[in-house]
């Protein structure tokens, strides 16, 4: 009787045992988010753990109902999701596949382990199904990180440079034509500034929009960044061609943009074409040769169509050589000033100099027409111009004190050195530093200066004029040129371009237009000064339209310092 006392406590023990440990896996499978689906081919259990019910609205209860799973799915993904079901019907022991679900999109990934006796007949089967729609989803999202441009649906660059790769690549092989057509808006950052970023993005989102739709079998198009595009034709021809894609390009943006916000928006579009093998041998050269022809484009009026040609290529490293020399120039200071002298027109007697950047590179002259706008585009123009300002101070203080006479120190100031907040500051701490007079020192600004912010630069201006220094208004009447902000300028002087004395002799409207000028300024109280006179005929025809003062090479060219103390020398001026 013990004996059996003892065996029956020791399997009431066992199966307490046992019981546990199946109330730990239970748990365990209750608190996973996946559900589970076991099969024993000995017994013919099946059991389904886990979050089952939270995944699917019925029971497995034999082999049968694995069917109801299939009905579950996407059609397309029935086949493959069977066959991972009955792995134990091709002798596998572990496969998956991830499956669409009809009714809620989700998706669920199905793994299914087999166990063999030593036979190779199914012992087990355990079905493990994941919720993986999270996972799809931001793989998806990464995948179109990947490929996409978030903002318009086009290929991303780095995508782009890939298909581009591919397309040289076959061409290379079929002696082919690719040819990348690189998209620019023109005066996109009007847009910007002027309604707000949000417009501009969805101008760029509805030209995308277009472009997607433009592409077909031999095109790829992406969006570079900004208002900037690029497409990639291969072997074009005939409507596919680059005119005649550009030519659909022109109509699309002949129509307004309609922005969500109410705006209609009309644009123009410049674009720079490179082909392979002419142009370039890889994607990215490829690319940068279309982008260099769209600067030039910019540059040449905008809203056209030009195809890139060797000296396009040369000129860029040109310049590119030309900013680097520059910088060197600016960091070594291998500038020389030249002073080109003024004269009254009634007395010829002198007024002043205006003084001259020169820059010597290698025993070469470079014009100051070359590397100003260099130097004005990379910002060394403020080093370079403030050297100029203190330089030309500088020699006229020592003049002064060497010659014992005044006369006037010209100096040309640029856009950039005006919108300075301390320019006005450094101006005047200059002229204490080397006690000239203000009176003595008149400073040039052309009239692009004042384009920008005509308010900012007149406040200057009066400044600038309260502390008695001149100024002057250089080659009036090729820019802005408005009476109306003319009158409310407070300068001293009027400069007559170059450009109107060279036919003032052969031309009767540049004529009328230069006495009308000179008259103008006598009724508004300047001096006039006539610049770029060569020949004693025109000198003769401005002295006796009342031109206050002549400056040209029938006077005197710009002169080093050396030279000008031999004028200073033998003709005092007349201030």
């Amino acid at each position: 009787m013990n004996e059996l006392h003892y065996q029956l406590d020791l399997l009431k023990a066992m199966n307490d045992k046992l019981m546990e440990k199946e109330k730990m896996y239970t748990r365990i499978f209750e608190v996973t988010e996946s559900a589970f689906l076991y099969q024993s081919f000995v017994s013919d259990q099946i059991a389904t753990l886990g979050q089952w019910n939270r995944f699917f609205d019925f029971k497995v209860r034999e082999p049968r109902n694995f069917n109801k799973i299939l009905d579950l799915v996407e059609d397309a993904y029935v086949p493959e999701l069977k066959r991972v079901l009955f792995l134990e019907k091709q002798g596998e022991t572990s496969a998956q596949t991830d499956c669409q679900l009809k009714a809620t999109k989700g998706w669920l990934q199905f793994r299914t382990f087999v166990i063999y006796d030593n036979d190779g007949q199914p012992v087990n089967k355990v079905v493990y199904i994941l919720n993986v729609t999270k996972a799809r989803i931001q793989n998806e999202e990464l995948n179109y990180m990947a490929y996409y441009d978030s903002l318009t649906g086009l290929y991303n660059r780095n995508y782009f440079v890939r298909l581009l790769t591919e397309y040289i690549k076959t061409a290379k092989e079929n002696n082919a034509v690719v040819s990348v057509m690189l998209l620019d808006i023109d005066d996109f950052r009007k847009v910007n500034d002027g309604l707000g970023i949000m417009v501009g993005d969805e101008l760029v989102q509805q030209f995308g929009f277009f472009l997607k739709e433009l592409c077909g079998d031999n095109m790829v198009a992406c969006h570079l960044h900004s208002d900037t595009f690029c497409l990639a034709l291969y072997d074009p021809s005939g409507p596919g061609s680059v005119d005649a894609v550009y030519r659909e390009i022109q109509r699309r943006v002949g129509e307004p943009f309609h922005i969500s916000s109410g705006q209609d928006i009309t644009v123009t579009v410049s674009a720079g074409v490179a082909e392979y093998p002419e142009a370039a041998q890889s994607a990215l050269e490829l690319m940068n040769c279309a982008e260099l022809v769209v600067f030039k484009c910019k540059k040449q009026g905008k809203n056209v169509l030009q195809y890139f040609a060797p000296p396009i290529l040369e000129n860029f490293l040109n310049s590119i050589e030309l900013e680097n020399k520059l910088k060197r120039a600016v960091f070594n200071n291998d500038f020389h000033m030249y002073y080109q002298p003024q004269y009254y027109a009634g007395n010829r007697r002198l007024r002043g100099v205006e003084a001259l950047i020169r820059w010597k590179d290698e025993e070469k002259m470079i014009s100051p027409a070359t590397f100003i706008p260099v130097a004005e585009k990379n910002g060394s123009i403020i080093t370079i111009g403030k050297w100029v300002v203190e330089e030309s101070i500088r020699q006229y203080s020592a003049w002064r004190r060497q010659f014992g006479f005044p006369f006037i120190m010209s100096i040309n100031i640029s856009a950039l050195q005006y919108k300075r907040e301390d320019f006005v500051d450094s101006i005047v701490g200059i002229l204490n530093r080397y006690a000239v007079r203000p009176a003595e020192v008149e400073l040039e600004i052309t009239e692009s200066v004042l384009i920008d912010d005509f308010s900012a630069v007149y406040e200057k201006l009066k400044v600038l004029r309260s502390y008695g220094i001149r100024i002057s208004l250089d080659d009036f009447g090729t820019g802005f040129s408005s009476l109306s902000y003319l009158k409310r300028l407070p300068i001293d002087t009027l400069k007559i371009d170059k450009s109107f004395i060279d036919t003032v002799m052969t031309d009767s409207a540049t004529r009328v237009i230069t006495e009308s000028i000179i008259n103008m300024v006598k009724s508004l109280g300047f001096e006039s000064i006539a610049e770029g006179v060569e020949e004693e005929q025109q000198y003769q025809y401005l002295h006796a339209i009342g031109c206050d003062v002549i400056q040209g090479f029938l006077f005197n060219k710009p002169l080093s310092p050396q030279e000008l103390e031999l004028v200073l020398a033998k003709s005092p001026p007349a201030v």
